[in-house]
């Protein structure tokens, strides 16, 4: 069963401006997401664009946005084949439990000036 849907659109030149202010980034992405992000040098800013859609696009498939979530807590992932996945921690695991949903599924994409993510949350 279907338990939320959201999506989200980021402006590319928002992370750009974000990653000259120390500390930010810190702030906003879990250690290891951030380390794969930067490691795609040019294209590290389309990389968190779309992580940060994501983690806004989960915060509305809630129901309830982001409040009282770290978001931190919600790290985007690729898999070894370049699938997305969403892993959760703390407080953004604890308000995916209490929405009911066990599963979470996810699409970004990405050009130029725009990163979008779909998040859909499914009670299986």
């Amino acid at each position: 069963m279907i338990i939320g849907i959201g999506i989200d659109v980021v402006h590319v030149r928002r992370l750009e401006r974000w990653r000259n202010i120390p500390g930010l980034l810190e702030r906003y992405f879990h250690p290891q997401e951030l380390s794969a992000a930067l490691s795609k040098g040019n294209g590290a800013a389309l990389s968190l664009a779309a992580r940060f859609a994501a983690k806004e696009a989960f915060g509305k498939a809630l129901g309830t946005g982001l409040a009282g979530i770290v978001l931190k807590d919600i790290m985007i992932i690729n898999h070894h084949n370049g699938r997305p996945e969403v892993e959760v921690f703390g407080t953004a695991s604890a308000a995916l439990h209490k929405s009911g949903a066990n599963r979470v599924h996810i699409s970004l994409t990405h050009e130029r000036d725009n990163a979008v993510a779909l998040v859909v949350l499914e009670a299986i």
